[in-house]
């Protein structure tokens, strides 16, 4: 379904120094201009799937994961070798110097290589461990996306069922003030009844288009969470939809988000990163050894036949470099600065397990007052229908008149109005314990 597009009469006339460059933007931008926005009807799982396909908060949370791959590549790096090849070529005039600690050579080649670095080891495993949390990063952002979406999925829904209710509201009480202006005409009654029923009308009227406008807004922002343009819109298709299962105890609720939370996850492997790094940090006092290994191809003009005893043009060696720290002044201070951010970790993920538990118990506490609100919506919708019933029976047998009846529509709408908004709270509610379990993904996917 497509919405009405935007006209745009665009007139490029370019000077003759303008280059053709500026006539394709011009033309881009015309042709741009013009494009219609497009109104895309989806059910809830399909929004909620196209969001963790295309949304760029989730794209930009895998570009950091992988960053972080990355990293681990280039921390092992060190333990690959390296080969570099160059020339020293130059001109001698008396005993050939060495030009950047090397003799002059018509050909040079280095290779490098560490053999034993506890330190740069530690370092891998800790970039490894980082890339390992950046992945939960990634998890945490594709349930907040998908809850989020699911969050204004149903405000665009709920917007537009009470919207379209409140247009026959306004068109019910329009009957009614055609019927108080009739009663007006004949003298059967006051004139302030008419001001006051057309004051209902425009006030019913104006809540019908503050609806369209806030339907209007939801399903705007709806678009932007699924990853398309301002411009386009996304509206809720009707359907019927499972109440969301929920786990059997909030004991059970509460275990399952602990063991499934990202965030938990997260700061676990943080601290098992940051111990890595304080493993590499007492690691710097050991030795360490380097694979070194150097090629030069030397020429006589460089006068090596005239100073040494023995001229050799191809010339090599190859062999291992020890070093043993002696002295390592900062190694404490690095040691106790680690032990304090492992602490402060600490604290975190106690201080994320209550959190969670204390989120968990308030959901909870949500899904029951919003399964009451619910029934009590239910049960006086069924009354005012009930009502309204009577006053039709009525009517027919000419004891009602037709402001009750309509009066009586207008209950039923209100009544309508409660009930949906009962019903949505008490569906977001769900929605927010499944998010905190970390069953939203799974339990949205399964919707028909």
């Amino acid at each position: 379904m497509k919405g009405k597009g935007i006209e745009v009469n665009c007139s490029v006339k370019p000077a003759a120094y303008n280059r053709t460059m500026w006539k394709l933007a011009a033309l881009i931008f015309c042709l741009s201009a013009g494009l219609p926005a497009e109104v895309h009807p989806m059910t809830l799982s399909q929004a909620v799937a196209l969001a963790l396909k295309q949304n760029p908060e989730i794209e930009l949370a895998r570009l950091d994961e992988e960053s972080a791959r990355h990293a681990v590549r280039l921390a092992r790096d060190p333990f690959l070798p390296h080969v570099t090849a160059g020339s020293g070529l130059a001109y001698t005039n008396g005993f050939p110097m060495s030009i950047e600690g090397s003799a002059p050579a018509i050909v040079q080649a280095r290779a490098s290589q560490y053999l034993f670095n506890r330190p740069q080891s530690y370092t891998i495993a800790q970039a490894k461990e980082m890339a390992r949390g950046a992945g939960f990063d990634v998890g945490n952002k594709r349930d907040e996306i998908a809850y989020r979406t699911a969050s204004l999925y149903l405000d665009a829904e709920r917007s537009a069922r009470i919207g379209e209710l409140a247009r026959k509201e306004a068109e019910s009480l329009q009957k009614v003030l055609e019927t108080v202006q009739a009663q007006v005409a004949e003298g059967r009654a006051l004139p302030l009844a008419e001001k006051q029923a057309a004051f209902t009308v425009a006030r019913a009227r104006q809540i019908a288009e503050q609806l369209e406008i806030e339907q209007a807004a939801a399903e705007t922002s709806l678009a932007v969470a699924v990853g398309f343009s301002a411009a386009d819109r996304i509206h809720p298709v009707a359907e019927e939809r499972a109440a969301p299962a929920l786990p059997a105890s909030e004991e059970a609720a509460i275990e399952a988000a602990l063991e499934s939370s990202n965030d938990i996850r997260k700061l676990q492997s943080q601290i098992a990163a940051k111990g890595l790094e304080i493993r590499g940090e007492k690691a710097a006092r050991l030795p360490r050894a380097d694979l070194v290994a150097q090629y030069g191809l030397f020429s006589k003009f460089n006068n090596y036949d005239q100073y040494f005893a023995k001229f050799q043009r191809n010339n090599g060696e190859i062999g291992v470099s020890f070093q043993v720290p002696l002295f390592t002044p900062g190694v404490s201070s690095q040691l106790a600065q680690s032990a304090t951010e492992v602490s402060h970790l600490r604290l975190e993920l106690a201080n994320a397990r209550n959190r969670i538990s204390a989120d968990l118990q308030q959901s909870f506490r949500d899904v029951k007052k919003a399964q009451t609100s619910a029934e009590v919506a239910r049960l006086d919708l069924e009354v005012t229908r009930e009502q309204l019933s009577v006053n039709l029976a009525l009517m027919q047998e000419g004891r009602a008149t037709l402001r009750q009846v309509e009066e009586s529509r207008i209950a039923e709408s209100d009544k309508w109005i409660a009930f949906y908004d009962a019903q949505y709270a008490l569906e977001k509610a769900r929605w927010a314990v499944l998010r905190l379990t970390g069953q939203l993904v799974a339990s949205i996917e399964s919707q028909p």
